[in-house]
């Protein structure tokens, strides 16, 4: 059974850092590409960035370039998202994403909002 659990999400003041976790389990985590997408209220969900089993390809949305960073430790089933430089316009709920033949498998999410 594919589970996906993301945390780390919170409120945080603009300018500031977040590290977001998707701890993983129920299939083979080290030779899966890895996936972070977010949705904002009233909006479509959208990529946030993506990271291959081999760790040194990786894709971001252009909003988030140069301040995130996608990563992923094999060992222990799990896929990172350093957010850092937060904007206003970064609040959203945050979802991590597994695909396998066409069937795409979410987490139930972890909110992160940046206010002052």
């Amino acid at each position: 059974q594919v589970r996906l659990v993301e945390s780390g999400g919170g409120l945080v003041q603009p300018g500031g850092s977040l590290r977001l976790s998707c701890a993983t389990s129920g299939f083979t985590f080290s030779r899966s590409p890895m996936s972070w997408y977010r949705q904002a209220p009233g909006k479509e969900r959208e990529f946030v960035a993506s990271i291959f089993y081999a760790s040194w390809r990786t894709n971001y949305a252009d909003s988030v370039k140069g301040r995130f960073t996608i990563s992923r430790d094999n060992a222990k089933n799990t896929v990172y998202l350093q957010m850092n430089s937060l904007e206003l316009e970064d609040t959203a709920v945050y979802y991590c994403l597994y695909s396998d033949q066409g069937r795409n498998y979410w987490g139930q999410g972890t909110q992160v909002t940046v206010s002052s």
